[in-house]
């Protein structure tokens, strides 16, 4: 009965189809070379689930890597790996993507001090995403700031044309013909 319950709780590798990630329902998945990464809010707020859960940081990280895939997910299981092994934490992130430098400080100090790191993990997802909307309010005034010029040029003359010629025209004629 131990046995089994070993088996159950630790199987071995490709026993639950690791190696087809993200193939169920129907084969619509989402492939490790993805072109689009994953939102940075989205990646913090996986982590801190994963720790919620009960999982180390380095087994977070290999889990949540797992998952994301692509440039990301290999940096995450690089990371988590090379902490298994020892590593310092500066050391175990120097080949990730810089994207992931948000994870990196928000782990920082649950790694190196034995903070809680979920708390952490929340507050950096709720701080890149009140950024992402910043910057995205910004691009909206950017945007609208470009558009005025040209709408002016298209919609000034149509003004004139439609609302104030067919007046002049009127008032010209009343006066000229009168």
């Amino acid at each position: 009965m131990a046995r089994r319950a070993a088996s159950v709780a630790d199987p071995p590798d490709g026993a639950w189809g690791e190696g087809e990630r993200g193939t169920g329902r129907g084969g619509r998945g989402r492939p490790d070379d993805a072109g689009t990464p994953i939102e940075t809010g989205v990646l913090l707020e996986l982590l801190a689930a994963a720790v919620r859960s009960g999982a180390a940081v380095p087994r977070a990280l290999d889990v949540v890597g797992s998952c994301v895939g692509g440039r990301d997910g290999a940096g995450l299981r690089a990371a988590g790996a090379a902490l298994l092994l020892g590593a310092s934490w500066d050391a175990a992130w120097v080949g990730a993507p810089p994207r992931l430098a948000v994870v990196q400080r928000a782990l920082r100090p649950a790694w190196l001090h034995g903070a809680a790191p979920a708390p952490a993990l929340r507050a950096a997802a709720q701080a890149s995403r009140q950024d992402r909307t910043a910057a995205a309010k910004t691009a909206a005034a950017r945007l609208a700031v470009h558009l005025v010029l040209p709408l002016g040029a298209c919609f000034l003359p149509a003004f004139v044309l439609v609302g104030l010629v067919p007046v002049l025209v009127s008032l010209g004629s009343g006066l000229l013909g009168g």
